[in-house]
């Protein structure tokens, strides 16, 4: 019976080609838009996991300073942090896998007769430890040379490919603004971070040396950041209340008055991926809007169809068909319409995902239970939106509907 009932929708359909495809137009752009959202989002929310993947999810960054500087217990001058502060975190935090002093400036980087502007960040192997980083040729600093305070440097892939293309960086001098240095490796590549930046964009040597000879601390300067990497086994949010508690004990502070700020960095990853879902779920709900048009669209050309075969719709119960046949019937043309409308939307959004995802430069994520939810979506549509017109052709008298012109 519903095999004869979908023939007989496709024959009405193809008797009015044209106005069934201008029908199924407000489904078609319903479905295909919401394809599009969803899986472009998709394909965003990935790039942005592995961005922070990247960046480090089992890591804390400390820096001084209130997270809040307008509240009236927070130091608008928050000293910075000293060697010592680094030493005893790594001391008597035994969650701390990785402890890393890290301070940075911007400086034009010169090899032969290229060079370009890229973070200069004063720190040691600790850094590349905390960071997960590996290297993709020659070594790291040596304790000695993080010691003394040598002139040896390790570059970022970026750093690296810029300043000498495809050649290995390792033996080479550098020029950092007007200091010379040597380099002794290069990092592998991440790419961009979480926060779109790209984390290969720097150039890494010890920390006494960047404090002597590029802030002017004479090698005793004071820290403005501290990387703190938790064992595999530990929490992030433990390490960070232990490392909290310790620095206020160390900077005689309250814990209404911290003059610091610790950055969980799966804290921030969770909060940027729930951002970014919440996203794309509002631009798939703004989308959907369109398909409730389609509906209207396809209630009010069923009205029309019911006015043009009354008289069919008459001869049909005169003969002996009950009402709920008839309006079987009309609901099945209007499931059909829809469920067709629904088909080719997921075909044209899968095309404008995966260009968009193209043009984005993210990954292409195909969601088969979204495009199954759709689908079944725009034949429900077609079955809301087509039961009035199918009750009302039901309802029909015969008497007047045989006699209608």
């Amino acid at each position: 019976m519903l095999r004869e009932l979908v023939r007989l929708a496709l024959r009405s359909l193809r008797r009015n080609a044209l106005r069934s495809a201008l029908t199924m137009l407000g489904i078609v752009i319903g479905v295909a838009a919401v394809i599009a959202m969803v899986t472009m989002g998709a394909g965003v929310t990935r790039e942005v996991q592995r961005g922070f993947a990247q960046l480090g999810t089992n890591l804390l960054l400390v820096r001084p300073g209130a997270s809040h500087a307008g509240s009236g217990n927070a130091r608008a001058n928050a000293p910075d942090f000293t060697l010592a502060d680094v030493e005893t975190i790594e001391r008597e935090v035994p969650e701390a896998v990785a402890v890393a002093p890290v301070d940075t400036t911007a400086l034009q980087v010169i090899a032969g007769d290229r060079n370009r502007l890229t973070n200069v960040m004063g720190s040691g192997d600790s850094f590349l430890r905390a960071r997960a980083w590996k290297l993709a040729s020659g070594r790291t600093f040596s304790e000695g040379e993080e010691r003394a305070g040598a002139a040896v440097c390790v570059l970022g892939s970026t750093v690296a490919r810029d300043l000498f293309g495809g050649e290995d960086p390792q033996g080479h001098r550098i020029r950092l603004g007007s200091r010379s240095c040597l380099c002794v490796g290069s990092l592998e590549a991440k790419g961009a971070s979480g926060f779109g930046s790209d984390q290969d964009d720097f150039v890494l040597v010890p920390l006494r040396w960047y404090q002597r000879q590029i802030s002017g601390g004479g090698g005793g300067g004071g820290v403005h950041s501290i990387y703190v990497a938790a064992r595999d086994d530990v929490s992030t949010a433990r390490l960070s209340g232990d490392v909290a508690q310790l620095l206020r004990q160390r900077r005689h502070v309250e814990h209404s008055g911290d003059d610091f700020t610790i950055r969980d960095m799966t804290e921030v990853a969770a909060a940027a991926v729930g951002t970014t879902r919440a996203l794309t779920r509002f631009l798939g709900a703004l989308a959907a809007v369109s398909m409730g048009v389609g509906g209207i669209g396809i209630m009010n050309i069923m009205l029309v169809s019911v006015t043009e075969r009354t008289r069919e719709i008459g001869i049909r119960l005169a003969v002996g068909a009950l009402e709920r046949d008839v309006q079987r019937q009309f609901l099945v043309e209007a499931a059909v319409l829809a469920s067709l409308g629904g088909v080719v939307g997921i075909a044209l959004g899968l095309v404008a995902a995966l260009l968009g995802a193209h043009m984005l430069e993210v990954h292409f994520v195909f969601e088969p239970g979204v495009v199954v939810a759709a689908f079944l979506i725009s034949g429900a549509t077609g079955l809301a939106f087509g039961y009035y017109p199918a009750r009302r052709a039901a309802r029909q008298n015969p008497i007047e509907a045989l006699s209608y012109e």
